[in-house]
């Protein structure tokens, strides 16, 4: 009796497009766990802007961040209903991008969108917006990150920029106490 190999290859390579499949579809969601899991402190900072300090040379949170950007982060968690993000106004390069728990970018606006600063209510998609939200994102997942980056190449702007983001909100709107950092 002959035995022939093609139904173990056919196995083999059957097995390895389904491994191959998987890992590309896993391996978005897996990454952005492990960013919000960072930025959020393991649930401990949601629906709360996350303001790191000034980027070095051997600052790795964001992957090969600029020395002259002043990130800001919110892992936002819309299982408690919509969210309000702000950014006030900044007089040179600003942006807020939205992303969802699949890595991508669901929304982004620039300081020459909204020169007079970002106000925004990310909303879980099919649920409805609160009455009287301006700029409405609709979320296709519960969880995920807003990414704000403000140009602040020198010292001053930098602290330009630190006085600016205080006042910023990304808070859960039931939260109703300003929870920004």
């Amino acid at each position: 009796m002959k035995r022939t190999i093609w139904p173990w290859v056919g196995l083999a390579v059957g097995a390895a497009v389904v491994a191959h499949l998987g890992v590309v579809f896993a391996a978005p969601y897996v990454l952005m766990n492990a960013s919000m899991k960072r930025i959020g402190q393991d649930g401990e900072r949601e629906n709360v802007w996350v303001h790191p300090p000034r980027t070095t040379e051997a600052s790795r949170t964001v992957v090969r961040p600029s020395p002259d950007l002043a990130y800001s982060a919110c892992v936002y968690d819309l299982s408690d209903g919509p969210v309000r993000v702000t950014a006030a106004p900044w007089g040179d390069y600003m942006s807020v991008s939205v992303f969802a728990a699949n890595s991508d970018n669901i929304f982004v606006v620039n300081d020459r969108q909204a020169p007079q600063g970002v106000d925004l209510v990310l909303v879980k998609a099919g649920s409805e917006a609160p009455a009287g939200a301006g700029t409405v994102v609709m979320s296709p997942s519960t969880r995920g990150i807003v990414l704000q980056r403000r140009l602040a190449p020198t010292a001053e702007s930098w602290a330009s920029a630190a006085r600016a983001r205080r006042g910023d909100v990304c808070q859960s709107i039931s939260a109703g106490a300003d929870r920004s950092t």
